[in-house]
């Protein structure tokens, strides 16, 4: 069993409120007719576990949730290259949470990358049609 909640009738958003795509996205998901469980990771520490359930909901890496070509990562780091174990990459999102790739939004056990604020609207479109049109 995970950590991180899966109803359905629930929205659930990791995001940094420090980045413009965070707090566009926090707008909107802000508005939904569904309760929400908004994480802002500028402020909530998000555990290893609950980064690596990220990261498997999306059926990605851990590396993969982070911003690499961000200039902070590129002035730390050099290079958007960088070869990690995965607890390298706990320990990049942990130290410098701003550096996740874009906000997280979790609807029941389905996970979505939210590159652009719309992407939220788009998701909700297909989520409701998922649930016979009704937003409950």
């Amino acid at each position: 069993m995970g950590t991180i909640s899966k109803d359905t009738r629930k929205i659930s958003l990791f995001y940094h409120s420090g980045t413009s795509l965070g707090k566009q996205t926090y707008a909107y998901v802000s508005t939904a007719k569904r309760r929400v469980l908004a994480i802002d990771i500028a402020k909530t520490k998000v555990t290893g576990t609950q980064w690596t359930e990220i990261a498997e909901g999306l059926g990605i890496g851990i590396a993969d949730l982070v911003h690499r070509k961000h200039p902070d990562f590129i002035k730390e780091y050099g290079s958007p290259n960088l070869d990690l174990e995965t607890e390298g990459w706990l320990n990049i999102l942990r130290s410098k949470p701003h550096l996740l790739i874009c906000p997280i939004v979790i609807v029941g056990d389905v996970f979505f990358k939210v590159n652009t604020p719309s992407d939220f609207i788009r998701i909700m479109e297909g989520q409701n049609a998922d649930h016979g049109g009704g937003v409950s």
